[in-house]
């Protein structure tokens, strides 16, 4: 007798954790629901406006939150509006590399982390199960870190151990963007809409990462590094 495989469907990959959506893009929260939900999560809250994602938080309990980062109630719910930051769920933000400078002031309120739009599946998936991980282990609220890396998101400020950086807004953003996509390789393309929301001549983005090079790779290992015709990216040199 053949089995029916639609009978037993595989068990959740993730303990069924509960996750709400807040998106005003119909197509894209359906996306999300659809991912997630494939991935053994369970979407049991949407939402198309900030003022309602706030109201569902106040009302049921999540483990996480995707939060569409340019809704107008952005800051209301990052500082805890009826809601302290210990008592929500960790937030996943959705934004565009142009818009990425105003969601660096509000991360760091508790365990945030975003993913750049156009979203990519298994990127939202990765950084999910970072957060639902808790903590991140020997870090602090509102950092970022890669070995003796650290940026605060709270303060847009760097160091590398005891040393500041003195990073200006560019060199910031693109530091940050190198670190959240640690171990990949971004173009120039993708680095100049993210630092500054328009494409730039390759002289502009070979001058910034220079600079940004100088700062944070006076002590070894190097950690900025350069594929020839490809882009950039941060991390320990492959041997």
């Amino acid at each position: 007798m053949r089995a029916n495989l639609t009978e037993r469907p595989a068990p959740p990959r993730t303990g069924g954790r509960d996750v709400l959506i807040v998106a005003q893009d119909t197509a894209e929260t359906d996306l999300l629901t659809t991912t997630l939900g494939l991935a053994g999560y369970r979407v049991t809250g949407t939402a198309a406006t900030g003022a309602e994602g706030i109201d569902r938080l106040t009302r049921s309990p999540f483990d996480l939150v995707v939060w569409d980062a340019t809704l107008p109630d952005l800051r209301d719910v990052a500082r805890g509006r009826r809601i302290t930051p210990e008592e929500r769920p960790p937030l996943l933000y959705l934004i565009t590399c142009e818009y990425l400078h105003t969601l660096l002031p509000v991360l760091g309120r508790g365990r945030d982390d975003y993913v750049t739009r156009p979203v990519r599946t298994t990127e939202v998936l990765a950084r999910a199960q970072l957060l639902l991980r808790g903590p991140h282990p020997s870090g602090h609220r509102g950092t970022a870190e890669y070995a003796d890396l650290v940026l605060d998101d709270a303060t847009c400020q760097a160091s590398r151990g005891t040393r500041p950086l003195g990073l200006t807004p560019a060199e910031y953003r693109l530091l940050r963007h190198l670190l959240a996509n640690a171990g990949r390789v971004l173009s120039k393309e993708q680095i100049s809409r993210c630092v500054w929301g328009e494409f730039r001549a390759s002289e502009a983005i070979e001058k910034l990462v220079s600079r940004l090079r100088h700062k944070v790779d006076r002590e070894e290992p190097a950690l900025i590094h350069t594929r020839r015709g490809f882009g950039y990216w941060l991390g320990h040199a492959r041997g």
